[in-house]
């Protein structure tokens, strides 16, 4: 697939225009779906899925072949997203850092293991309260599967810091998940 690809991006460089509408075809629902994740917006989604494609197209030139051409479009695709996030709602830290370190793997494991209908209520009640950066991370390791490298790279982020960010935002989640709602 992916010398094929170079082959198609090379098919580009040289004129063919046209050839793009294989990575539009190939990718813009797993685009659609990593954007829609981050701002929970279908509309929106739409719109700004046709301005990674555009952004992708306009720099093409730059894919330098470091990643594959799915991770790279999903680079644009994540800060894209954040971007529009960050602009249309602020983020709050409602969780003190502090608190996070005092909670156990096992407890968090344990919380996120259950797999039971409450539980998977208050996981996705807690994942919606999340910031949009959270919110991708989860996404894009647990709902996409994507290695902890790809995501790395995809966010902008070394791989010890995307572990770390990964293992944060599990704590926070059950934070979220076990804090009683306050009326």
């Amino acid at each position: 697939m992916r010398d094929n690809e170079s082959h198609i991006i090379d098919e580009i460089l040289n004129g063919r225009t046209f050839r793009y509408e294989y990575f539009v075809g190939t990718y813009s629902r797993q685009v659609f779906a990593t954007i829609v994740r981050i701002i929970d917006k279908p509309e929106d989604a739409e719109e700004l899925t046709q301005d990674v494609f555009m952004k992708a197209f306009e720099n093409l030139s730059s894919f330098n072949g470091k990643s594959t051409f799915a991770t790279w479009l999903y680079r644009i695709a994540y800060n894209t997203a954040i971007s529009a996030a960050r602009r249309s709602v602020p983020v709050e830290s409602l969780i003190d850092d502090r608190q996070l370190t005092l909670i156990s793997d096992n407890a968090v494991d344990e919380a996120l293991d259950d797999d039971s209908e409450e539980q998977i209520e208050k996981l996705n009640d807690a994942i919606a309260r999340l910031s949009a950066d959270e919110r991708a991370l989860v996404n894009m390791f647990y709902m996409e599967e994507q290695s902890v490298s790809d995501i790395a790279y995809i966010t902008g982020l070394s791989v010890p810091n995307a572990k770390t960010k990964l293992h944060r935002v599990r704590k926070k989640l059950y934070l979220l998940m076990t804090e009683t709602k306050k009326l």
